[in-house]
């Protein structure tokens, strides 16, 4: 059975290997510093980054933290929640192609690109397995709760989900991205850039089946 601390050290370890992947946008963080010539556009290139990443793990976990108030059909909306990241990975996995709306977004609304990249690329729902892991590890007896309780408990664990995560994710990204701009310089992207899309969706394609198998088992 799954522990309480390995579902959050999940929710730490996918937020870090959010951030050091190229697609969640530090190369951008880096570029507005360059751009600006001063390091504290890349502070605010980050932030921006972390708000729109933050949003969207709370767009995506809270309709699920909703339904977890069905208690009696916990069970399937934890398999159904898998079977979604999983086909999610496999088109990833196929496709491997950015969607066009993303060049057209403007490097002035970085906040609202970093949202929509998240959801488009899934980050967000590799969270959910996770978190609806954690809602069935919760030790009170739901069924025995009132839904108030049971919204309110959903609601603040979602909001630590999204937070944990997305804190995660920009010191990830965040220390890759100084690094770069105070040292490693643009030769290192020219020469060490690495292209993770397709581990990204076998990524996803392992946290689904993990999912699947914990809400079976």
């Amino acid at each position: 059975m799954t522990s309480t601390a390995g579902l959050w050290l999940a929710v730490v370890v996918s937020g870090a290997y959010h951030g050091l992947n190229p697609g969640m946008g530090w190369p951008l963080a880096v570029s507005s510093a360059l751009m600006e010539q001063r390091q504290s556009a890349l502070w605010r290139a980050l932030a921006a980054l972390a708000g729109g990443h933050f949003v969207a793990m709370l767009g995506v976990l809270l309709p699920f933290a909703l339904m977890a108030v069905l208690v009696d059909y916990q069970k399937e909306i934890r398999i159904g929640a898998a079977l979604i990241v999983i086909a999610m990975g496999l088109y990833i996995a196929i496709t491997r192609r950015h969607p066009r709306m993303l060049s057209r977004i403007p490097p002035s609304k970085l906040a609202l690109w970093s949202f929509l990249v998240a959801l488009a690329h899934g980050a967000a729902l590799m969270l959910v397995p996770i978190y609806l892991g954690l809602c069935g590890l919760d030790e009170l007896d739901a069924g025995h709760r009132a839904v108030s309780e049971i919204m309110a408990t959903n609601g603040l664990l979602v909001l630590a989900v999204a937070a944990i995560h997305t804190a995660a994710m920009i010191l990830g990204g965040g220390l890759l991205a100084y690094a770069v701009y105070r040292w490693l310089g643009l030769q290192f992207l020219s020469r060490s850039w690495f292209n993770l899309e397709l581990i990204w969706a076998l990524s996803l394609i392992l946290v689904g089946v993990l999912g699947l198998w914990s809400a079976l088992g």
